[in-house]
């Protein structure tokens, strides 16, 4: 593996970081009691949510840019490129997911609404921790590189 690709590989490793920081954000928005005033619950979620969009948004953009990780796996390791499908088809409906719902929290009733929200906000979550699981799994496979766990 190239200095450049490694240096790449640092990028991804620190971005999952970050990714997982903005998860774990979200989550402790989730755990908070909405009875402590349901419009505050409502604001920390939106923003965590917020924070979790533009983090999944960039690891779209890392992984699937020109060059970039999936590209390289494709080109290097074609027997894995049903699996670099699949990870795409799942950036598509993880995106839309967190755009319908940050339009329904961003709307939501804190009264009302809170255990609808925290049922499918998790649901997402845990999506994504698949989602991550799977990416890490290929990497592995591809490059014999471990992304690391806590990342």
């Amino acid at each position: 593996m190239d200095a450049e690709f490694t240096a790449y590989l640092d990028r991804v490793r620190a971005h999952r970081a970050e990714l997982a920081e903005s998860m774990a954000a979200l989550d402790a928005a989730l755990l908070a009691p909405a009875g402590l005033g349901g419009e505050r619950w409502r604001e920390r979620v939106e923003a965590a949510l917020a924070e979790l969009r533009h983090d999944f948004t960039d690891h779209v953009n890392l992984t699937e840019a020109e060059g970039g990780l999936y590209a390289d796996i494709k080109d290097k390791a074609p027997r894995l490129s049903g699996q670099v499908q699949v990870l795409l088809d799942e950036h598509d409906r993880i995106a839309e997911t967190c755009d319908a719902l940050f339009d329904r929290v961003s709307h939501a009733n804190p009264d009302s609404d809170v255990d609808a929200l925290r049922e499918d906000l998790t649901a997402l979550m845990t999506t994504i921790s698949r989602h991550r699981q799977h990416g890490s799994d290929l990497v592995y496979e591809a490059y014999v590189v471990d992304l690391g766990g806590l990342g």
